[in-house]
C-alpha cells in the first residue's frame, strides 16, 4: 500500500512538472517558432534542398575521397548548411531549440541528483535537426 502511494505521488509530481514544462517560456518560443518555419516557404524549400544534398553527401561519405563527385558534394553541402543556419526563421529555430535543450539538461541533472549524488551526469544533446 505504502509502495503505490508513493507511486502515484511521484506519478502525480511528473505530471505537474510535465504541465509546468509544456507552459514555460523556452518550450512556448520553440513551438511558436516550430510553426514559424513551417509556414515559412522559403525555409521549407531550403530544408528540401538541404536534405536532398544530405544523400548525395552520404552517399560520397561511403566512398570517401575516391567517389568522382567527393570535393563538389562536400562543397555543396557545406553551403547548404551556411544557407540553412543563416536562414532568419531557422537560425531562430535553432535558437530556442538549444534554449529548450538547455533547459531540459538542467532538469534532468536536477532529477538525476534528486535519485542519487553520486550519478555521473554528463551533457548529451536531445536531438540533431537540420
Amino acid at each position: 500500500m505504502i509502495g503505490t502511494l508513493e507511486n502515484i505521488s511521484l506519478l502525480d509530481g511528473a505530471d505537474e512538472l510535465a504541465a509546468m514544462m509544456i507552459q514555460s517560456e523556452p518550450y512556448v518560443n520553440y513551438l511558436e517558432s516550430k510553426r514559424n518555419v513551417e509556414r515559412d516557404q522559403e525555409a521549407q524549400e531550403l530544408v528540401h534542398a538541404f536534405l536532398k544534398v544530405r544523400d548525395r553527401y552520404d552517399e560520397v561519405q561511403r566512398f570517401g575521397r575516391y567517389h568522382p563527385d567527393y570535393k563538389k558534394v562536400i562543397k555543396e553541402m557545406m553551403q547548404m548548411k551556411r544557407e540553412l543556419d543563416t536562414h532568419p526563421s531557422i537560425a531562430a529555430y535553432k535558437q530556442q531549440e538549444k534554449h529548450l535543450n538547455d533547459l531540459l539538461g538542467e532538469l534532468s541533472k536536477v532529477l538525476a541528483y534528486a535519485v542519487s549524488k553520486s550519478l555521473n551526469f554528463r551533457r548529451v544533446k536531445i536531438r540533431n535537426s537540420p
